[in-house]
């Protein structure tokens, strides 16, 4: 199988051309054809002498692909569905809204943070995307040119693959790559602590932490991972971190009607959040099968976004896209996983 070149940052296309024999410049304009003109074969790449482009063609495609398939919601959320290298499938979700239109890209082959309400995480973990496969769903849905802002929050942790995802951000936001401003793109993670640190040392993308619940026991319960790294330690770290300029944190908050909703869950918040300048997105738990869990109403919604302003907690609240066509993380490629057997 020939390598991929989309997903290259400069500094490894300046180490093929040259064992390549082709001018170190030429590293540059291939950057360029990929990530500017979004070309999708080496024979596109007209300023590379037809020589160079057959030598390339010898151990290199582009690597890029199109969506398998798509459903569109009545809302106009889609939902592209995507093969990848290990024969298996992720997800990518296209949000328009009045003035703004979000990717929702994802990062890994199933997951294995096993969260409860998460049907991703049922599906375990299959492998990581590369980075090239991580932008291959930027530049492959038809609404690439229309994209304000990046989200790492489909299937997978971000941050259990740290290595792809960085690059993927160094490639977005260099000016030789896609050239899209850092404060546009935000990384959810349940927080990992040492890729934590590592991705708000070497980028400058916005961070959304997992919380779902501010007790110990409750958030271990929905999130397993909260037993290797504690809310609370979460918090300290980024409390500690210098939130300068335009950057920012916040904190997503699916809400599940009689369980993380009450006013005991909003005073502990503001207990732990307490001093930090942050938002937290309220979202509707989607149902997915097997797990009784169930939303909130909209009322209550709201009632817990109140309680929350008036204890002095910056608070939105997520409106629910996508839910006629499975728009929740893992459905669609679950349901392919098994039509394929």
């Amino acid at each position: 199988m020939k390598e991929p070149l989309f997903g290259k940052t400069l500094t490894a296309l300046q180490e093929i051309v040259l064992a390549e024999g082709l001018p170190r410049y030429s590293a540059g304009q291939i950057a360029q054809w990929l990530y500017q003109k979004k070309v999708r074969t080496i024979d596109e790449m007209t300023n590379l002498s037809k020589t160079n482009r057959e030598k390339l063609k010898k151990k290199y495609s582009t690597g890029l692909h199109e969506a398998l398939s798509m459903q569109e919601s009545a809302d106009g959320t889609k939902k592209y569905l995507f093969p990848v290298a290990s024969g298996h499938f992720i997800e990518t979700a296209y949000i328009p809204e009045k003035n703004r239109h979000t990717l929702c890209i994802s990062t890994q082959v199933g997951c294995k943070m096993g969260c409860l309400f998460c049907m991703t995480g049922k599906q375990g973990f299959h492998g990581q995307l590369s980075t090239g496969e991580i932008l291959n769903q930027v530049v492959s849905v038809p609404e690439n040119e229309q994209l304000t802002n990046i989200v790492y929050m489909g299937m997978g942790e971000p941050l259990d693959n740290p290595e792809a995802v960085l690059k993927s951000i160094d490639i977005l936001t260099a000016p030789w790559g896609f050239a899209f401003s850092p404060r546009r793109i935000t990384v959810s993670t349940i927080g990992i602590l040492p890729a934590m640190k590592d991705f708000l040392e070497k980028s400058q993308a916005h961070l959304a932490v997992s919380l779902h619940s501010p007790f110990d026991e409750e958030r271990a319960y929905l999130m397993p991972m909260q037993k290797k790294y504690p809310i609370s330690r979460v918090i300290d770290f980024v409390k500690k971190y210098d939130w300068h300029g335009q950057r920012r944190i916040s904190f997503e908050y699916i809400l599940f009607k009689g369980l993380n909703d009450t006013p005991a869950h909003v005073k502990e918040l503001a207990r732990l959040l307490n001093g930090l300048k942050c938002r937290i997105n309220l979202i509707r738990y989607h149902a997915i099968p097997g797990v009784s869990l169930h939303s909130p109403s909209v009322h209550e919604v709201e009632q817990f976004s109140e309680r929350l302003k008036a204890k002095g907690l910056i608070s939105t609240i997520r409106r629910s896209r996508g839910q006629d066509i499975a728009a929740a993380c893992g459905l669609l490629s679950t349901k392919e996983r098994e039509r394929k057997g």
